[in-house]
């Protein structure tokens, strides 16, 4: 049964406000004098508003700590960002075509400021913003406060839930029509349509790799035909009410061999090994560790060729990465998925993914199907 999207919990004006305010807090203890941010998930997860898609103009939300955060629009765009949700906690600014919105912008930054800026910023925006400012400094986002969006509150895991529940819906659903004779876009084609039938209002992939085409982690949907015998992965996501879903399973047509049901094994025992390595204070690393054992101990540590996750929320790929040499520790609230996969070249291939949360004591599963390898027609 599909969650229903109206029940997850929703983000109040405060919940914005103290998002602002802790960012900003977060700003100082790093070092720098404040945040810059454009339109996208940082803006939308920060104040909830969701910038309309003309950049060329100046759209910046500017928080510094100990003083009220600013949100710079075009004057066009000003009723809408005063009806974000979070704008109770900003001053919104407008500014009109025939003015110059980068002194606007300058005014609030110090000369030798430190400033991040949210990583899908324009360049056109940035430069004209340096030439105004040329002593501050800039990093990006990501790099400065990469945990910034990672611990999600009660009302960010429902969402989260939901978003699971409805891909794991699809995935019961898709499973019934035949696979064999036809070809992967076919799949691919259900997969968004039921996607969007269980309340997604964005479909970001459709993975799906039949035969062969399993064995390329990142395969782009085709023409191929899939025939009984083969196995097929399947990688499907999106954004049910602003916040994602991402699993993969691997289903085979008719029955599988000897072989290929040992590597789906491997895969699983990887895939549970991992997720039982989840708890406070394990570093993320130790996630993606041990995930690789088992299938380095199983003699295809070559064939497992990413890392183990992501980091998911208003986005489907963010920090926190299982990957090793990243030390970030778990703490309650972090969302991300685990995925270890195996692919043998002009073979086939393994994935299998769950989106998990660190709880106080361990890990819970936001995606809740069978992890069995299931036979379809």
């Amino acid at each position: 049964m599909t969650a229903d999207p109206a029940s997850a919990g929703t983000a109040t004006p405060d919940d914005y406000a103290a998002r602002m305010e802790r960012a900003a807090r977060a700003a100082a203890q790093e070092g720098l004098s404040g945040l810059i941010v454009s339109p996208g998930p940082d803006l939308v997860w920060l104040c909830g508003y969701r910038a309309s898609p003309g950049a060329e103009r100046l759209t910046a939300l500017i928080l510094v700590p100990g003083r009220r955060p600013l949100l710079i629009v075009p004057e066009l765009e000003r009723g809408g960002a005063e009806r974000a949700p979070g704008a109770g906690a900003l001053t919104v600014t407008g500014w009109r075509d025939a003015e110059n919105p980068y002194d606007l912008a300058a005014g609030h930054l110090d000369v030798r400021g430190r400033y991040g800026v949210s990583d899908n910023t324009w360049a056109l925006h940035l430069l004209a913003l340096q030439r105004l400012r040329p002593g501050a400094g800039y990093a990006a986002l990501t790099e400065a406060l990469p945990m910034l969006r990672a611990v999600k509150d009660a009302s960010e895991v429902e969402r989260l839930a939901a978003a699971g529940a409805a891909a794991d819906a699809v995935y019961e659903a898709v499973v019934e029509r035949p696979f064999a004779g036809r070809c992967e876009l076919d799949v691919a084609a259900d997969l968004d349509r039921l996607l969007r039938e269980h309340g997604h209002s964005q479909v970001d992939f459709t993975i799906v790799g039949s035969g062969p085409n399993g064995a390329d982690p990142h395969h782009d949907s085709g023409d191929r035909v899939i025939e009984d015998g083969d196995m097929v992965v399947m990688d499907f996501g999106g954004l049910l009410a602003g916040y994602g879903s991402d699993t993969t399973r691997t289903v085979h047509v008719g029955e599988p061999t000897a072989e290929e049901r040992k590597v789906h094994d491997i895969v699983r025992e990887a895939q549970q090994a991992a997720f039982e390595a989840v708890r406070p204070g394990a570093a993320c690393q130790d996630i993606d560790r041990a995930a690789r054992s088992v299938i380095v101990r199983h003699g295809f540590g070559e064939y497992f060729v990413h890392r183990t996750g992501h980091g998911i929320g208003v986005t489907t790929h963010e920090p926190p990465y299982m990957v090793e040499g990243e030390h970030q520790p778990l703490v309650p609230g972090m969302c991300f998925s685990i995925e270890p996969g195996i692919y043998l070249p002009g073979r086939f291939g393994v994935r299998i993914e769950d989106i998990v949360v660190c709880g106080e004591e361990g890990g819970r599963r936001l995606n809740t199907t069978s992890r069995e390898l299931r036979v379809v027609r």
